[in-house]
């Protein structure tokens, strides 16, 4: 596939809580064929841990 399935954008910023359902979110992009894009970035809200994830779509160059 060219582009991403159902119109998503080639780049994505995936956050929420640091918990399973976050961990599935950039699974199931992972399994879309979206790519990491560097590393997580992590904070404390003052009460849960708070991730986000870069991907892009495709094979890396």
């Amino acid at each position: 596939m060219i582009t991403p399935p159902d119109g998503l954008p080639v780049y994505r910023v995936l956050t929420g809580p640091d918990d399973a359902a976050f961990c599935h979110r950039v699974s199931e992009a992972l399994a879309l064929g979206y790519r990491l894009h560097g590393g997580p970035a992590v904070t404390f809200n003052g009460e849960r841990v708070i991730v986000a994830q870069a991907v892009l779509w495709g094979e890396q160059p």
